[in-house]
């Protein structure tokens, strides 16, 4: 059985959006709306893809940093029972420095899954940092790593004027996680602001009723996707893959949608090669974006 828990006072953000767009590196710079080379950082809310599922939203002038995955390159064995396991995750190094991938006003795990939130995490952030977690039992986990302002998410979550939902997600359909109770409860998130798109930052889940009751009830206009198609070997895949992304599109077709989860992880067969090639197909490219590690979007 897989073991998913293997060993797998600072500056206003308003004022770090405004003066450090150049420190995120020329890498950082594709926007959503803008030419390739733009500053996503002209813009008050950004989205980066770091790695996997790793994120960082700037969103009304807060930062947030979501299911940080932070090892050196190969760090940790593959998934047992899983596509490729011989491999070592994660595939590919962080696109940027650690110190600034932490610095951020508070952390978002929707799982405890190790290649969302791994030794390197525990120990590369402060210990005071503000943690949100989807559950009781995950926070009492967190803070018995040492951290102290751990908080459970609720569909009411507020922080610094950012509105937190908590948000259902199913890992797997209902054989896979029948057979596999480690892949737990995971949850998703939506980023909320009068001044501002929802952001769904949707999580580790297959399209599901879960996924189209949120989309009906917080219409967001971007959607993140944990689209790698993760493969547990005799189980249909564990996350999204490309008939999932077309479900929600199909179900949000004004929203922009965004891909995430992609390449970094042994397990997770679809490739952005391929999945823009599906979009071209099915005729909604232009629908979608697919970031590549350390680019940033403006949304």
């Amino acid at each position: 059985m897989i073991n998913w828990n293997h060993d797998i006072g600072q500056m206003n953000r308003c004022q770090v959006l405004a003066v450090g767009a150049g420190a995120l590196g020329a890498s950082m710079t594709a926007a959503v709306g803008l030419p390739t080379g733009a500053l996503a950082a002209d813009s008050m809310n950004t989205l980066t893809q770091v790695r996997n599922a790793t994120l960082r939203v700037d969103y009304g002038a807060v930062r947030f940093l979501i299911d940080p995955l932070l090892a050196d390159k190969g760090a940790y064995p593959g998934f047992e029972g899983s596509a490729n396991s011989e491999l070592r995750n994660p595939l590919v190094s962080l696109p940027m420095p650690l110190e600034e991938i932490v610095d951020v006003d508070a952390v978002i795990i929707n799982h405890l899954h190790s290649d969302h939130w791994d030794d390197a995490a525990k120990t590369g952030l402060r210990k005071s940092m503000v943690i949100f977690a989807q559950n009781d039992e995950d926070a009492a986990q967190i803070r018995q790593q040492g951290f102290t302002d751990v908080q459970v998410l609720t569909e009411t979550t507020e922080f610094n004027g950012i509105r937190l939902a908590k948000t259902a997600g199913q890992h797997g359909t209902d054989d896979a996680v029948a057979a596999m109770p480690g892949l737990g409860h995971v949850c998703g998130i939506a980023f909320s602001h009068p001044s501002a798109k929802t952001v769904y930052v949707a999580g580790d889940t297959i399209w599901n009723r879960h996924v189209e009751e949120v989309i009906a009830k917080h219409s967001p206009g971007i959607i993140v996707l944990n689209a790698g198609k993760a493969v547990m070997i005799g189980f249909a895949p564990i996350i999204m893959g490309e008939a999932d992304v077309l479900a929600v599109h199909k179900a949000a077709p004004n929203a922009t949608l965004v891909a995430s989860h992609m390449e970094a992880i042994n397990h997770c067969i679809l490739s952005r090669a391929d999945l823009r090639a599906f979009l071209e197909r099915e005729g909604f490219a232009s629908s979608l974006l697919i970031p590549a590690d350390g680019e940033s979007l403006s949304i």
